[in-house]
């Protein structure tokens, strides 16, 4: 038989063969995103140092690939303290060449389904799980949603919404196939403690087993170089907690030697809903500090289905022939956007060299055929082209027409980027224009109250501007949810969350004063 080493070589170089033989889009839909063998063998090494020295091992891998979990165990843990090693892959694709490059060794390596399988009998059971559960988003699993929430209900108690991601059935069926006080690993996609699709998956954490530690890695530091995911390992026991119990939060730098680290009662987790704050934000009660929603109605922008033939500058449309008074005023993409502050030209358009317009049409085809041929002929394009057809607009009572969206004095930007100076990776746009926004932008639309005030004395726009771009990094980031890259993004009720003391001091201070 081949040493481990020379093993592990050639899984590696099978890794890459297998992968490049797959579509990016194909991997993506079956989640398929291998774990580096560092990574692979730090787990294992972590996995070592929270196991009993003398137990033997029974491991579980549900989501084996080509074995990078299983290679790192070998190369970590004595051969002789590896009683049974047991692993599952859904495609035959990884599933056979990996399957024969392991065959002389203990390795049971089955070519099947792991959320089909049946659980073992007591004695039978795995006392060290490690996975790396396929990443595969909610709307690829659109057939076997029912079977699984019925499922994960019954294996862990977990009520699964319909937005969960293939990962979190994993985790839920996992569980009846661990000895009592099993150690469990997962490496997962962070975003789970941060939406609230992961609140089940919290709850089980917290309730159903004992979590001893949340390692984040640092989003700017990408785990999978084919995956935009920022990651965190979970290292928990199958054992219920104690009443006291602390988990341990660890963030950048390795498992075993992290950067930062913070242990968080588990009372305060129950409450808290965005746990990427931990380490490196205390633990926060219920206050009554002033919220961007006290005096914002906050929503997303518009989503046309499809920008590249709803939006267009003014010199297409007239070249086309459409109708300007079909069309409305729209910003374009934070990226082609360098300021904070749009002023309108007099007709009330954004002062910008070129402006965009987003089609919003409203008539019934009929009507528009003898109304305005050219935007009829365009329209038809649009059909023949299956724009018509595409999610958004065939869901629509008429497919050209737009989200009801009036325009908003405040705008923030929904997505991007920190750097090393700790960059506000969002913006707070003051609009003097009639132009609306696509959904790359959040709209605030002052609260009636606070508008009328506003509405009164307009030179006061720039002072609520500057008091929302003074709002903290720090506050905006503990709201939103993070992204490997170091992308951020701030989802309506996040940024409706964010904390607004010097917001709630002027506006207070203009209600008082008018």
């Amino acid at each position: 038989m081949k040493s481990i080493d020379d093993l592990e070589c050639i899984r590696q170089k099978l890794q890459c063969e297998l992968d490049s033989a797959k579509t990016q889009a194909e991997r993506n839909v079956m989640g398929q995103f291998a774990t580096p063998p560092a990574l692979a063998k730090e787990i294992a090494m972590f996995a070592k140092k929270n196991i009993a020295t003398r137990s033997k091992v029974r491991f579980l891998d549900p989501a084996i690939g080509t074995g990078s979990f299983f290679s790192a165990l070998l190369s970590t843990f004595p051969s002789g303290r590896i009683d049974q090693a047991l692993g599952y892959e859904i495609d035959a694709h990884y599933g056979r060449p990996a399957k024969k490059m392991w065959a002389k060794t203990q390795l049971d390596y089955q070519l099947a389904d792991f959320t089909c399988q049946t659980p073992p009998e007591e004695r039978e059971k795995y006392n060290l799980v490690i996975c790396n559960p396929p990443y595969v988003r909610h709307h690829h699993l659109n057939d076997q949603k029912n079977h699984l929430q019925e499922k994960a209900l019954a294996a862990a108690n977990m009520k699964l919404s319909g937005l969960s991601g293939l990962y979190c059935y994993f985790i839920a069926l996992a569980h009846p196939w661990m000895k009592k006080n099993g150690t469990a690993i997962w490496l997962l996609p962070s975003e789970f403690m941060d939406v609230n699709y992961g609140g089940p998956v919290k709850e089980y954490l917290l309730n159903n087993v004992t979590l001893l530690q949340i390692h984040r890695f640092n989003p700017k530091d990408v785990q999978f170089d084919d995956a935009l995911v920022s990651s965190v390992v979970v290292l928990f026991k199958n054992a219920k907690p104690d009443a006291n119990h602390r988990v341990k939060f660890t963030f950048s730098g390795s498992l075993e030697c992290p950067l930062h680290e913070k242990f968080v009662e588990s009372s305060a987790l129950a409450i808290e809903k965005k746990w990427t704050r931990f380490p490196l934000s205390e633990t926060r009660f219920k206050t009554h500090t002033p919220k961007l929603s006290d005096f914002f109605e906050v929503k997303r922008g518009i989503a046309t289905g499809d920008n590249k033939f709803f939006v267009m500058p003014r010199e297409q449309i007239e070249i086309r022939g459409l109708p300007i008074e079909q069309f409305r005023a729209i910003l374009p993409s934070p990226r082609y956007l360098d300021t904070t502050k749009i002023d309108a030209d007099k007709n009330g358009l954004p002062d910008l060299e070129q402006q965009l317009f987003v089609l919003d049409c409203k008539l019934p085809m009929d009507e528009i055929k003898c109304t305005y041929p050219a935007l009829y002929a365009y329209l038809k394009k649009g059909v023949s082209a299956g724009v018509a057809e595409r999610y958004l607009c065939k869901n629509r009572k008429v497919w050209y027409s737009q989200e009801v969206r009036s325009a908003s004095k405040f705008y923030c930007t929904y997505i991007g980027r920190t750097d090393l100076d700790n960059k506000n990776p969002f913006r707070f746009i003051l609009n003097h224009s009639k132009a609306i926004v696509s959904n790359s932008y959040l709209i605030l639309y002052l609260k009636p109250q606070f508008a009328c005030q506003i509405e009164k004395a307009p030179e006061l726009d720039e002072q609520l501007h500057r008091a929302l771009n003074n709002i903290t990094v720090k506050s905006l980031l503990d709201e939103g949810r993070v992204y490997g890259g170091g992308m951020h993004k701030l989802e309506p009720r996040e940024l409706a969350n964010v904390s607004a003391s010097e917001v709630a001091r002027l506006l207070q201070h203009i209600a008082t004063a008018h």
